[in-house]
């Protein structure tokens, strides 16, 4: 048996509403960007607390591909054979992973004419790699939400449903808590304006249908998308040139 698609297409009333509210969730961001006029920075965890972060992280991992074994195992013994569709997709997010990775190095390392402290080489390096893992679970996050009772589960249908998504779930959440780790990670109107692109792009990518990336239309809505989710985590570790402006134009006074 060939799969067709990862998950059913929207039609009908659900995919208007659900259009709607992705429309109505970017205004909000649009909003809270037009309100945000200083950079919110989070309170970096302590040691023990990352510790429990990053093994909370490593066995969600597990559970998520223990889970996945064990649904695709259930969905053999009961449809027998399978193979799904042709996926166009990961080559673009690990180049898109690649690029974001080296920006967010370069934004956050020292300038190449200082000598470059070996802390500050590893807080830049640090920052890549949080911001890399985070990257896609941003696309992925709302994803998943989207399409979570839309997919082609074996049955019982809910069971398996919840035994993929939950550890997946942890695994995003605590890809956006890693963010915290970095030093130079900071919340501006920057983050919100394209995160609020994000969604315009998944409300129109609803609008028609929100189908698998199989037509030329769905794989150009699902890279652009996942292009704007980079983004947006290459936005959280931008320089506030003018925050540094005014406090330079402070000092001198």
């Amino acid at each position: 048996m060939t799969i067709s698609a990862d998950w059913a297409p929207f039609t009908g009333g659900s995919r208007i509403i659900l259009a709607v509210v992705l429309l109505l969730i970017t205004g909000a961001l649009v909003f809270f960007g037009t309100q945000l006029h200083h950079p919110l920075v989070a309170a970096k965890p302590g040691k023990f607390l990352i510790a429990c972060i990053i093994v909370t992280w490593f066995l969600s991992v597990v559970a998520f591909f223990v889970a996945f074994g064990a649904y695709l195992l259930a969905l053999e013994a009961q449809v027998g054979s399978i193979s799904g569709p042709t996926n166009h997709i990961t080559p673009f997010t690990m180049l898109f992973g690649l690029i974001s990775f080296f920006i967010i190095f370069f934004l956050t390392a020292p300038s190449l004419t200082k000598a470059i402290h070996p802390g500050q080489f590893w807080v830049a390096v640090g920052s890549a790699m949080v911001g890399t893992i985070a990257a896609p679970m941003i696309f992925e996050f709302p994803f998943d939400l989207i399409v979570l009772w839309h997919t082609h589960p074996p049955t019982p249908g809910a069971l398996y449903t919840l035994l993929f998504f939950l550890p997946l779930f942890a695994v995003e959440i605590l890809s956006f808590a890693m963010l915290t780790f970095s030093p130079n990670m900071k919340l501006s109107n920057t983050t919100l304006y394209l995160l609020a692109g994000l969604f315009f792009l998944f409300a129109i990518w609803m609008a028609f249908g929100f189908g698998y990336p199989s037509t030329p239309l769905f794989f150009a809505f699902n890279v652009s998308s996942k292009l704007v989710a980079f983004a947006v985590t290459v936005s959280l570790f931008l320089p506030q040139r003018k925050a540094a402006a005014q406090n330079l134009e402070q000092g001198g006074q």
